[in-house]
């Protein structure tokens, strides 16, 4: 039996937060049917509180990895440090596993090195060779290096490939865990997102741009009332989270208030993303009792044209919920026009929605179909383990992580 050590980021300091949780359980799922022993490994901030610890240590348990679950805090004080009666495991599950499959761009080399292989996944394609590049991040040395940006270290990209030669992996839906559902008559399109994360990004020529969902979505305020379509948006809003299942308050949201009155203007419902999907189970409902998806992206998408889909859309796709979202740059292999449907501006975005509502249950097939035939996880997963087993690819500029 293989034995996969998967290295998540931001998962047990985030219990509320199900659909990023479901960023990695794709691939736990997957890994443990391909029959894969998977170990879950997770960098801890100092700020976590050991209540969230528990909540998501027990999470973990139910989700089939009971005592396989390898929680550490690190810093260049400290060092590396196990929770007590936990060292002797990590000591023996990293000298035996076969791989780490790292997301974890922080990760320190200590723990890198320990694996006889370590593969990192970027799944912030071009933001994260952008942090590389500008020196916010410098990860450890890995013996592979994958991504799920189409366009990171092509000759036409728009960022630099860093001095590493990325191997390409679709991002992908464990469609096991979404299985299709039947159309839903009514209801709203839905996304569920972040709002404001007090992000910017420095571009090569010096000019600054906020990179928060609000700039984008803010362009498409009036899109409801253009539409006469229901329109519904999770978010982790600012202010009191007070009544968590009514629509968001101005007056209760801090600091989002004056984009709330803008967005509640224009016809937008607005949730609390804790009150809707506040774990897996919750996110998935959500996604599935949605009559579809609309979202915009974060502007560094628009700018760096990296043909990115989120794990997120591929969840509505599977789950036989159409997708309208905001094109993110020419592709080779994502679709448009049936299923999901790109736009580039309000107007664009209008006529999808309205052709997906001229013939709802086609687009709700068609989504499940390109859900099986370009994001099924078996195949990407089997794929990304044979390479990552493999040798490092010629060209690389990254030496193999010492042993």
């Amino acid at each position: 039996m293989t034995t996969i050590v998967l290295s998540p980021t931001g998962v047990m300091g985030f219990p509320e937060g199900g659909g990023h949780w479901w960023v990695y359980l794709q691939y736990v799922r997957t890994l443990q049917d391909l029959g894969c022993d998977v170990w879950w490994l997770e960098r801890l901030p100092e700020t976590v509180s050991s209540a969230d610890v528990a909540m998501s240590l027990q999470r973990l348990a139910d989700l089939g990895l009971a005592d396989r679950v390898l929680p550490y805090r690190y810093d260049d004080e400290h060092g590396l440090r196990w929770p007590p009666g936990t060292a002797a495991t990590a000591d023996a599950v990293c000298s035996r596993a076969e791989l780490l499959l790292n997301f974890d761009y922080g990760a320190p080399a200590q723990v890198v090195s320990r694996f006889h292989r370590s593969a990192l996944v970027d799944i912030d394609p071009g933001l994260l060779q952008h942090w590389m590049a500008v020196g916010q991040l410098d990860p450890a040395r890995h013996d592979q290096w994958f991504t799920t940006g189409e366009t990171v270290g092509v000759t036409s990209a728009a960022g630099s490939d860093v001095g590493r030669v990325w191997q390409h992996s679709r991002p992908l839906v464990h469609l096991a865990s979404w299985p299709p559902q039947e159309p839903v008559p009514t209801g709203p399109y839905t996304t569920v997102t972040s709002w404001w994360g007090d992000e910017w990004i420095t571009s090569a020529d010096g000019s600054v741009y906020e990179n928060n969902k609000r700039v984008t979505f803010l362009d498409y305020a009036e899109l409801p009332r253009r539409t006469g379509l229901p329109l519904e948006v999770a978010a982790y809003f600012g202010g009191s989270a007070e009544a968590p299942a009514a629509e968001v308050d101005p007056d209760h949201a801090g600091g989002d208030a004056a984009d709330v009155r803008r967005m509640q203007a224009g016809g937008w419902r607005l949730r609390r993303s804790a009150a809707v999907a506040a774990d897996p189970s919750a996110y998935r409902r959500y996604v599935q009792r949605s009559r579809g998806e609309f979202s915009c992206v974060k502007p560094s998408c628009l700018v760096l044209q990296n043909a990115w889909v989120s794990d997120r859309t591929l969840c509505y796709l599977a789950s036989g919920r159409p997708a309208v979202v905001q094109d993110t740059g020419p592709s080779s292999f994502l679709p448009d026009g049936e299923g999901l449907l790109r736009f580039r501006s309000v107007e664009e975005a209008a006529e999808a929605l309205a052709v997906v509502e001229s013939d709802y249950r086609h687009h709700a097939q068609a989504a499940r179909h390109l859900a099986e035939i370009h994001f099924d996880s078996v195949p990407i997963v089997e794929r990304l383990i044979d390479l990552a087993l493999g040798e490092p690819p010629e060209g690389s500029d990254d030496e193999p992580a010492p042993r």
